[in-house]
């Protein structure tokens, strides 16, 4: 079970959070535990780090210290009850005195390395295990509180986005963890933060939370991986731009990935791949209304009277056309412009190309955009490519369902319906797979075009 920082926003929400682990464990259920950080923990540790590295001021560390010590003693003495709070104050306290040490030599060095960012950034994790550990002991049941790496994550050594040594990882974890189950001790584990082959902290990436989550439940071979959240499970559309979205109670792990991958925000986007090894069923469920069963995302779709399951936007987008009569009948324009892209480290989201092979689209994110540019520029600077535009006023939509591949007519729907509303299509891609349609609309035709999408398909009525 993977709680995100909306579930242990505050002590309330912790002490919630162990009475439904509780609960499950009472079941006769073998319980390990991810836990995220406090909400906005994270985000507060990587900017006061970055603050001590550009301007070097240890008055706004010690206030920024004081500030975060004060909200977890106030969440660790709502969350846990009777004599446990002093042994996890002790922890705590020790966990800051190490966490303030390290900003302090960050003032004095007026240097942020990657894995100094790893170690401050782990920080917020490493706190709110030792809490929510502690509440679990308050409550009678035995448990531990874990570093990622103590649990058995090991990863290579590229901090900030670390990726897993998956041979290595399962069978430590099967180590690790495996004895504290039989001795009926629930593992509390931080979320994100693993280490690398020499013991150094790394951590796996903004929401890496529920990616952990996968890579222990794939390891261990759990019956099932739950993801709990703040939303009933994974929804036909963003209920904010269309009311009558519903919770999807199936999907595939294909059409899972799509989602994450193209904008839905309730799953981190390689968190269905450990699980999908082992085969191994995730559930999307709710903190704050349990009894809800969530979305089960299992290997096989239903079948198939859904041919698309769901809507989904991105936003903070910009589109890049690259064009020019030379590019035609030219090997290795695409590499190149993959390769420049690759080396500023932009990700491209979508790519089309028309036969003529005289103009590339893609869609990158926003906040990579000038680098992007640049980069290009500089590849292309001869006589190929003849004009490199962009236009940063557009959002990207994909149409996601397994049913779509080999049903025919499914693109013309999706245009009919944007044409009934006025959205102009800028772009249009689709994977192999054909289990996703992706397009490119103006922002201003965004939510109408998501709107007539759902309309189209009667992703809202009840199933």
């Amino acid at each position: 079970m993977k709680f995100g920082g909306t579930s242990v926003a505050d002590g309330s929400r912790l002490k919630n959070v162990a009475s439904l682990i509780k609960r499950f464990y009472e079941r006769k259920n073998e319980v390990i535990i991810v836990v995220s950080a406090l909400s906005g923990v994270t985000d507060q540790l990587e900017e006061i780090a970055r603050k001590a590295s550009e301007e070097g001021r240890i008055a706004d560390v010690n206030a920024f210290m004081e500030r975060l010590r004060e909200r977890h003693y106030e969440v660790a003495q709502e969350a846990i009850a009777g004599a446990e709070i002093k042994s996890v104050v002790e922890e705590l306290d020790a966990r800051l005195n190490d966490l303030e040490n390290a900003l302090i030599s960050i003032c004095h060095l007026r240097e942020l390395t990657g894995r100094s960012h790893d170690y401050i950034s782990s920080f917020g994790e490493r706190l709110s295990a030792s809490i929510l550990s502690g509440a679990l002991k308050s409550m009678k049941l035995r448990s531990m509180a874990l570093i990622g790496g103590d649990a058995g994550i090991v990863t290579d050594s590229n901090f900030e986005n670390a990726r897993p040594l998956f041979d290595m990882t399962n069978s430590k974890v099967q180590e690790r963890l495996l004895p504290l189950l039989k001795k009926e001790t629930i593992p509390v584990i931080t979320g994100f933060v693993a280490a690398d082959t020499k013991g150094i902290i790394t951590t796996l990436g903004r929401g890496g939370s529920d990616y952990t989550a996968s890579i222990i439940g794939a390891a261990v071979e759990a019956d099932e991986i739950w993801i709990w959240t703040d939303v009933d499970g994974i929804m036909t559309a963003d209920p904010r731009i269309v009311p009558e979205a519903r919770t999807l109670s199936a999907i595939s792990y294909l059409e899972a990935m799509e989602l994450s991958y193209f904008g839905a925000k309730v799953l981190h986007p390689k968190t269905i791949e450990p699980a999908i090894q082992k085969g191994i069923p995730v559930r999307v469920r709710n903190t704050f209304n349990p009894e809800h069963p969530g979305t089960l995302i299992i290997k096989a779709h239903e079948e198939i009277k859904d041919i698309v399951k769901a809507v989904t936007l991105i936003q903070n987008v910009a589109l890049i056309n690259i064009s020019g009569s030379g590019m035609a009948g030219t090997p290795g324009v695409a590499g190149r412009v993959f390769s420049a892209l690759a080396r500023v480290g932009a990700n491209v989201m979508m790519i089309s190309q028309g036969s003529s092979e005289a103009n590339i689209s893609l869609v990158i994110d926003e906040p990579q955009l000038d680098l992007s540019l640049h980069a290009l520029k500089r590849e292309f600077a001869e006589n190929i490519v003849k004009d490199i535009s962009y236009d940063e006023n557009i959002c990207a939509i994909a149409v996601v369902g397994a049913g779509m591949a080999g049903t025919p007519g499914v693109a013309g729907r999706v245009f009919s319906a944007l044409g009934r509303v006025g959205a102009n299509v800028m772009m249009i891609s689709q994977g192999s797979s054909e289990a996703n349609i992706s397009l490119v609309v103006s922002r201003a035709d965004a939510c109408k075009a998501i709107r007539a999408l759902h309309d189209e398909f009667k992703l809202g009525a009840e199933r």
